[in-house]
Parts: C-alpha cells; sequence; structure tokens
C-alpha cells in the first residue's frame, strides 16, 4: 500500500482549509459533515459558501500563525501552485496532516472516493495514480450499496449491547446477526419500515432468550422490471433481484433481466399471451402464498410497472388477506419508457395536455372502451396489449368520430436493442404494420405528439431506416 487507509475523528477539531474557490469550499463542506470546525482562510469565497453551515472565514492570505490549534489542513488554490507549496511546507513543519488537491506529491494525507451511507462510509483510493478511476468504482458501489444501508447499522447497533448480554457465546451471537442482516429486519429497515423491524427483531430476541431457533419468516418482492432494458431497473429491483430464492417470471421480461436474478434462484415461468396461459392468474397468487409460506423470499418479476395492466393489485390482495409480508418495487411502465425510446413525449404544451391509457386485450373477442373519450382533443392515447386488435381499435376510433388523419405510432419491443418503430395514420396503420411484420410486445400511441419523432427519435441506429415507416 501507498497509503495506510485510515478514519480520522475530527468531531468539535479546528480544521483549516486555505483557498476560496469551489474545491476549497467542497473540502469545507466535506469537513462540516464530519463535525468539524472549520477555518477558511482567502481574501475572496465564491458564492457555494454561502450554503455552508457557519465557519470562520479569514479575508486574507495564508499565515503561518492560522496553524495555531489546527488538526489537519486543505489547501485549494489551484490558480497558484507555488502558493500551494509554500503552505504545504509551512503545514509539514509543523507536523500536521496537509492535503492539496490533485498535489499528492507535496501532501501527506490523499482524499478517497466516498461512498456516504452513515454511519456506513466505503473510501476508495487508488494513490493518487488514477482518481478517475476510483470515481469510476464509486460511482459502481452507489448503484449496490442500498441507500438505507446506514440506517441499517444504526438499528443494529442500538440492540448491539442487548443481543451482547443475551448471546455471550461469541459464534452463536455472529449467526444471530448474521440471520439479521439477511433476512426480514434487514429487508423492513432497506424498505423503510421500522416498525415491522423491531417487531421482528422483538421475536429473534425472545428466541434467542428460550434457546430457540426461529424460522425465516417468508416474504414476496412484487417488482416492476421496466420495458425491456435492463439499465432502466431500479436500484432497489436489483437489490431484491439478487437475495430471492425464487422468482416468478413473466413472458415480458427478457432474458438479459432474467440473467441479473441471483444465480441459485429457483425459476418458475408463469408468462400469458393470447389464447396461451401457463399459469391461470389464481394460481399465481396461490403459488406466492405456498411459496412464501415456506419461509421463502419469492420475488414476482414483472414486465413495466406492476401497477399498470399488471395484475399487482389482484396478487397482493391475496398477500394481504394471507397475511403475508410483501413490497411492491415500481418499474418504468412500457407507455413511459416505450414512448421515451421512440422520441414520443406522451404530453407536450403545443400538442396534449392528458393522456389516457387503455388496454387493447379483447375480452370474448370484443374491446369494451369509452370511446368518445378517447377521441378528444388534446391528448394522447397509449393502448396497451393492442397489436392483435389493431384493426378493430383503429376502426372503432373512427366508427366514433376520429380524424383518419390522426397520427399513430407502434412501438415494438421498446427500449431493446431490436426495437422498431412503425407510424402512420389511424387509416393507415394497420396496413403499415401488417407489411412490417411486427411480433411485440408493442404499445401503441395514438395522437399529435407523435409528428415530434422526426426532430426527437434518438434511440435507432444512424442509417437504420428500413424499421421505420412514416406517415405519408
Amino acid at each position: 500500500m501507498k497509503h495506510l487507509p485510515a478514519f480520522i475523528d475530527i468531531n468539535e477539531r479546528f480544521v483549516l482549509v486555505v483557498g476560496g474557490g469551489a474545491m476549497a469550499w467542497r473540502r469545507t463542506a466535506m469537513a462540516q459533515r464530519a463535525g468539524a470546525r472549520v477555518v477558511v482562510v482567502a481574501p475572496e469565497l465564491v458564492r457555494d459558501f454561502e450554503s455552508c453551515l457557519a465557519f470562520e472565514h479569514r479575508a486574507r492570505p495564508f499565515d503561518a500563525s492560522d496553524l495555531a490549534g489546527i488538526t489537519l489542513v486543505y489547501v485549494a488554490c489551484e490558480e497558484d501552485p507555488d502558493y500551494e507549496t509554500r503552505v504545504a511546507a509551512a503545514v509539514r513543519e509543523q507536523g500536521l496532516l496537509v492535503n492539496v488537491a490533485d498535489r499528492s506529491d507535496i501532501s501527506t494525507f490523499i482524499m478517497p472516493s466516498i461512498v456516504d451511507r452513515s454511519p456506513i462510509v466505503v473510501a476508495i483510493s487508488s494513490g493518487g495514480e488514477a482518481p478517475i478511476l476510483a470515481r469510476m468504482l464509486r460511482a459502481k458501489l452507489e448503484s449496490l450499496v442500498p441507500a438505507a444501508l446506514g440506517a441499517l447499522a444504526a438499528f443494529a447497533g442500538s440492540y448491539r449491547d442487548r443481543v451482547k448480554e443475551l448471546i455471550p457465546d461469541i459464534a452463536r451471537r455472529r449467526r444471530f446477526w448474521e440471520r439479521v442482516a439477511d433476512g426480514s429486519v434487514a429487508e423492513n429497515i432497506l424498505g423503510l419500515k421500522p416498525g415491522a423491524a423491531e417487531a421482528r427483531m422483538e421475536q429473534l430476541l425472545e428466541a434467542a432468550r428460550q434457546g430457540l431457533d426461529v424460522e425465516p419468516a417468508g416474504e414476496v418482492y412484487l417488482v416492476g422490471s421496466g420495458p425491456g432494458d435492463p439499465d432502466l431497473l431500479t436500484f432497489r429491483a436489483l437489490r431484491l433481484m439478487q437475495q430471492a430464492d425464487v422468482v416468478l417470471h413473466d413472458r415480458l421480461v427478457p432474458d438479459g433481466i432474467l440473467e441479473l436474478v441471483r444465480r441459485d434462484a429457483d425459476r418458475i415461468y408463469v408468462g400469458k399471451k393470447q389464447g396461451d396461459h401457463s399459469m391461470q392468474q389464481q394460481d399465481i397468487s396461490r403459488t406466492l402464498v405456498d411459496l412464501a409460506k415456506q419461509g421463502k423470499r419469492v420475488l414476482r418479476l414483472k414486465g413495466g410497472d406492476p401497477f399498470v395492466f399488471g395484475r399487482g393489485g389482484e396478487e397482493i390482495e391475496m398477500l394481504s388477506a394471507e397475511g403475508i409480508s410483501f413490497q411492491v418495487v415500481p418499474g418504468i411502465s412500457a407507455a413511459n419508457g416505450c414512448a421515451a425510446y421512440a422520441g414520443i413525449p406522451l404530453t407536450h404544451r403545443d400538442h396534449a395536455q392528458a393522456c389516457v391509457f387503455v388496454t387493447g386485450h379483447a375480452k370474448d373477442d370484443k374491446l369494451d372502451l369509452n370511446w368518445q373519450a378517447l377521441i378528444q382533443p388534446n391528448q394522447t392515447v397509449v393502448v396497451y396489449m393492442g397489436l392483435i386488435s389493431l384493426a378493430q381499435v383503429m376502426g372503432e376510433l373512427i366508427a366514433h368520430g376520429a380524424d383518419p388523419k390522426t397520427l399513430v405510432a407502434v412501438v415494438d419491443k421498446g427500449t431493446r436493442v431490436d426495437q422498431r418503430v412503425v407510424t402512420g395514420a389511424i387509416g393507415t396503420i394497420v396496413d403499415a404494420v401488417e407489411k412490417a411484420a411486427l411480433t411485440g410486445p408493442a404499445i401503441i400511441i395514438i395522437g399529435s405528439v407523435v409528428s415530434l419523432r422526426d426532430r426527437l427519435e434518438w434511440f435507432a441506429d444512424e442509417g437504420d431506416t428500413g424499421s421505420v415507416t412514416r406517415p405519408g
């Protein structure tokens, strides 16, 4: 190691910052977050300092007398390297720790990239050799470390003495904390349910007092996986996918997302398509209940958002009735994701001040929609699951008074590498889609916002015009 990793307690200690620019401001804010009392020496300060907590400002150049009573020093005067060198030398002569921004050669300590989940703090350093790599690693960790991990650490700390007194055996105590960190207590804290976490913790403590082993509590995670691009998953969705024991997944969840599920999790396919249901909805809900009662952590993975034509409400109704703990993780809906990747805003000040979502899934070969409401001006209509019933939808709109020239876009496999977009009008889109031989899943967008695609599309490969049909 080039540097010794260490965390320094500077709470209520004096820290000196030499400089008044943006870097000096960041150093001041960081020191204040650690509880330091900061003295800033600089003739002038940038306006960012107005956001800092109270600090002492000495509006002049650095003087050796400024080091009296100081624990450590930050120097950030990038515009004057010679000045930085002289200040750093004066600090080292006093035997104090000094950091000069981007000058590891004259610093006695360096600043790492930090992932802050206080009281959990992760510090990453390249020893001053490649700060950009440290920042890139930090960015990856930010997506992997739950935002509420600090709350979990604080929660565990509040029980530390009780657990130590109740379970004096070190090995047994370690197993207890492993169950806490990998079970429903931790998940409730991370899911922002501290009351449930406390109740479960008390159960575990009572079982430990009696020398019993409590069976793990089952839970269901209802997770929206978005429209298809794995990069659109939420941080929480990814975390739950990595810890589930078993996953029930839909037909619309692509392989690229399924590959992110914990490797050893059991997988159950429960997909549905027109005329072919591998498992009925009632059976899916019952399976979720049964698996959770076995103590399993069950991931119900759905395409899009589970509460937008995803039957998520039906599934958690049964879970609630059976007393099964569950949490719902929203996903980017197919409408939002596909429209964005097609370059079609669903609302626009000059085109649409409202947006209506409907399903094109026919029951008994009949669509029962409020057609009059769908042909109102200044709105966008998004039809889910409407590829098979496209001709019927367009016919009904015309029959109820819609202008056949109203623009329509059909986004096939939206957000995925093989996305295709066919545009046309209500009177012509059926022929255009048949000619393109789209296979779905697809979203239909109806309204004048479709005209913006010519200027706003960004996702299609340059020169790839064969997959796009324009109105005309």
